[in-house]
């Protein structure tokens, strides 16, 4: 098996363990992965039903979009996932859903508040929100306006501590070190994300976790002072 050929298995498998996991409906999602060192791009093919797709079916991208081989057309959001690799050197791999509950925040054009340490132990503060697309992006170029919205949206957030985000009136993207990672962080957006919704219709008023709750799970498991399990021990 060759370097490609793994990563269209592990991209596979990626776009298969969403749909295992609930984070996806019929077509409504797509995973892809990153070689840096050869500048591709592996992605789910466009519209393609997941019970009837194979590791083969893989579609390949350089990283200015040029398809690679004679595969399948790859995802219609495959620019959207260029400009994040573009923009966020430490991701190895993206996931776009549709999920329900991280999808309810975004239509309301609202983060995901840190309310809990489940949050903290993942994302380190809120699940940002992006701004609505501007009429004249939905015209021009859709797909890449949308990586770039992103993209601005993170300016002055680190990508690595809050790996996922809510576009505006549409839906989430994660990312992680690989493609699995990604998945996973897209599972705990939603989880978070219903975690949230249900505390809000028990209390709407109800504030963010105290910042010293949140930096100390987040640190837990992230960072140099992780002791999370089986790597260190924990401080006396």
């Amino acid at each position: 098996m060759t370097d490609l050929d793994a990563l269209k298995e592990e991209v596979f498998r990626a776009n298969t363990e969403l749909v295992r996991l609930g984070l996806v409906t019929g077509t409504w999602g797509n995973a892809s992965a990153v070689d840096r060192s050869r500048g591709l791009v592996v992605i789910k093919p466009s519209g393609v039903d997941y019970a009837s797709m194979a590791p083969g079916d893989m579609a390949v991208v350089d990283l200015d979009g040029r398809e690679i081989g004679t595969g399948l057309r790859p995802s219609s959001d495959t620019p959207t996932h260029l400009e994040l690799y573009r923009a966020f050197d430490g991701i190895g791999g993206v996931v776009h859903t549709h999920s329900p509950h991280a999808t309810m925040f975004a239509q309301a054009s609202r983060e995901i508040p840190c309310l809990g340490t489940t949050h903290a132990d993942h994302f380190k503060g809120p699940v940002p929100v992006t701004r609505f697309l501007s009429e004249a992006e939905v015209r021009g170029e859709y797909e890449r306006e949308t990586g770039r919205l992103i993209v601005e949206r993170f300016r002055g957030l680190d990508p690595l501590a809050t790996p996922g985000v809510l576009v505006a009136g549409h839906a989430p993207f994660a990312w992680g070190a690989h493609a699995a990672a990604a998945v996973e962080n897209s599972l705990v957006l939603e989880r978070v994300a219903q975690l949230a919704l249900g505390t809000l219709g028990l209390d709407a008023g109800i504030g963010a976790l105290p910042e010293y709750i949140q930096e100390k799970h987040y640190r837990r498991k992230h960072g140099p002072d992780a002791y999370y399990g089986q790597g260190k021990i924990p401080p006396s």
